[in-house]
């Protein structure tokens, strides 16, 4: 299908949800959809739960933000349980602003644009149905037309709260356009758009001294005070300022905090009482969530200032951390490549993990917990097994600095010095040297970088350096090996034969001669020895291997070497050692013979193939791996 066709269906699709009908048809509709009445931060609560959730053992994870927030779980969880929940339900956090406060390049902005997506895409949904009374320009709720002294009726038939009050200019064309029958006034369905100012506002601070409220409020349209005679006139009134435009949604304050007083005062009445001043007119309901972000610095700054303490006390802060997940960094990097134009470049396996390695380590605080190490820390928090730790550790680690993330490089520093390095290198390929580089040389541009952070940057980037060596030997040593899996199962099946034998005090049978023999000793610890398993601890390690492989019996699975992480590592650790040898020369050799050369070519040829680089950046690792090994 052709755009044009696509288009042609998108309209076609939003014609057959329009709905028009007069506010007694409404009242029956509503009847049996109670939920087209709900609150403007139910709706947005919904909308998230539309998406689904998943429990993980650390926190809720919310299906509405995947591919686009990473590595921000709990914050979104705490986002939607401390604030969207209880305020969905009616409770006094509605009556707050929510700040999300945080780093740049956080995430923040990407949060409130989702929202505000997510809302009008909702909005087009059966359960995300939105009604408003036709021709007013704030999209009113059409509940405000039943008269105060009749709500608790109609809450005890319909089981739904009414709060506000009909605003002037619908007050005024129920009595001129309907003659005070509010059965007959129009009721139309509405659908969120930005771009059209339905139910989304967007309100940026310029210069203080030409900021007007009427950008705010809306503002008295001169040329029609003639025709109806005075300013106080609603129709002579335009109520498009973005609080009348964000009504029934959610409306966006950017660098809120920067905002001049009197626009603040505007927002405290707002998110209070639900009404703000505009005009000669008596307050204007309005029910519309306010989400704004700002900097720590700002924040701490706004704060400090005795005059904000009362629209301080009506804000909701939920902090906006960095990432502290290195897959998840790599999925922010790869997202952000992918909307870019350097999709086309090929980045070698690996280049964007040293660089997601480098920009949490510069977010962590160093634990003061024995035994752990700011690397052990961060594989922790991957999601990696280290020895001897365990997720309570984990709890605790993050418990030690809750302000943990708030400060470190930004992912766009990240990608700028990655294209940086694309521009430099000149060819359609980088690797994770080039990127590790890159960065570096990016210290000194970066004004924000002090000298006791660039030193310590600098020793992160060693780090990265180094993490990235062992990947890269492992990478190279899986690729010589031939049949990589059949010669671990080999040598497990081996393995195991061995330590069933010791641990049963069985001898083993020759399988050419059939001669009875003692289990091999000597094999059994040159594989625990590459995992540190000491002689006094060998029997202890190879009892928790059988005692595994009986689990796994009883549940009708069978054990492999992938089933038990110790020995899965001990196994490739065991097979690379035998290896190392035929790797270092081959790789390093200025000129190959024939055996090499085929050797090469097919290590080449299965690091494309099997584990994603192209020609140029498997030669460049397999020369560098070579300079590793001969060092």
């Amino acid at each position: 299908m052709d755009i044009i066709s696509k288009v042609k269906q998108a309209r076609e699709e939003e014609d057959r949800l329009k709905w028009e009908g007069t506010f007694a048809e409404y009242l029956e509709l509503l009847k049996d959809r109670k939920e087209v009445a709900q609150t403007s931060h139910s709706r947005v609560y919904h909308m998230i739960n539309s998406f689904g959730s998943t429990k993980e053992k650390d926190c809720t994870r919310y299906h509405f933000f995947d591919d686009a927030i990473y590595g921000l779980d709990e914050a979104i969880e705490r986002l939607v349980e401390e604030y969207f929940h209880p305020a969905a339900k009616r409770l006094d956090v509605r009556k707050r602003i929510l700040l999300l406060m945080g780093p740049v390049s956080g995430g923040k902005s990407t949060i409130v644009t989702m929202l505000k997506r997510g809302l009008e895409e909702y909005s087009k949904t059966d359960e995300g149905a939105v009604f408003a009374i036709k021709g007013c320009p704030m999209h009113e709720d059409p509940l405000h037309l039943i008269p105060s002294h009749l709500r608790n009726e109609f809450y005890e038939e319909f089981g739904i709260r009414i709060e506000g009050s009909l605003s002037p200019l619908n007050t005024m064309r129920l009595e001129q356009e309907y003659e005070g029958r509010i059965e007959n006034v129009l009721v139309e369905r509405i659908f969120f758009s930005e771009d059209k100012r339905v139910g989304i506002g967007t309100f940026t601070p310029s210069d203080p001294k030409s900021q007007d409220i009427a950008d705010l409020t809306g503002s008295i349209d001169f040329s029609t005070i003639a025709e109806y005679g005075s300013e106080s006139d609603p129709r002579a009134y335009r109520f498009d300022g973005e609080l009348n435009k964000a009504n029934r949604g959610i409306m966006e304050f950017q660098e809120m905090l920067k905002l001049d007083e009197k626009f603040l005062w505007h927002l405290l009445s707002l998110t209070q009482e639900g009404n703000f001043k505009a005009g000669r007119f008596a307050l204007i309901s309005a029910d519309e969530l306010i989400v704004a972000h700002t900097n720590e610095t700002e924040y701490r700054s706004f704060i400090s200032n005795k005059k904000n303490e009362a629209l301080h006390s009506r804000i909701i802060v939920i902090p906006i951390p960095y990432n502290l997940k290195v897959s998840q960094e790599e999925h922010i990097y790869e997202k952000m490549i992918r909307e870019s134009d350097m999709a086309h470049v090929h980045i070698a396996p690996h280049a964007l993990r040293v660089a997601a390695i480098f920009s949490v380590l510069t977010r962590l605080k160093p634990s003061k917990k024995q035994g752990i190490d700011i690397v052990k820390k961060m594989r922790l928090y991957d999601g990696e097994n280290v020895e001897e730790f365990n997720f309570n550790d984990l709890e605790e680690l993050k418990k030690e600095y809750p302000n943990e993330g708030m400060d470190g490089i930004d992912p766009r520093y990240v990608i700028n010095r990655i294209s940086s390095a694309i521009i430099r290198k000149e060819v359609p390929s980088i690797n994770a040297l080039d990127v590790l580089r890159s960065l570096k040389d990016g210290f000194d541009q970066h004004a924000s970088i002090s000298s006791e952070a660039k030193e310590a940057y600098l020793n992160y980037i060693s780090i990265a350096r180094k993490e990235y060596d062992e990947i890269a030997k492992k990478e190279v040593q899986k690729a010589f090996v031939y049949s990589y899996e059949e010669s671990a199962k080999t040598l497990m099946d081996n393995y195991l034969d061995n330590v069933e034998a010791f641990c049963n005090k069985h001898k083993l049978r020759d399988p050419l001669t059939g001669e009875e023999m003692n289990p091999d000793e000597k094999l059994m610890r040159s594989i625990e020895e590459q995992i540190g398993i000491s002689e006094n601890a060998k029997r202890a390690f190879r009892e928790e291997i059988l005692i595994r492989i009986s689990a796994y019996a009883r549940k009708g699975q069978r054990f492999n070497y992938q089933s038990h992480e110790r020995l899965r590592e001990a196994i490739q650790k065991k097979l690379f050692a035998d290896l190392k040898d035929v790797v270092k020369i081959t790789t390093s050799s200025a000129t190959p013979d024939e055996s090499q050369l085929k050797k090469i070519n097919e290590v080449v040829a299965r690091l494309i193939d099997d584990y994603g680089y192209n020609s140029v950046s498997a030669n460049e690792l397999l020369r560098y791996v070579g300079s590793l090994l001969n060092r």
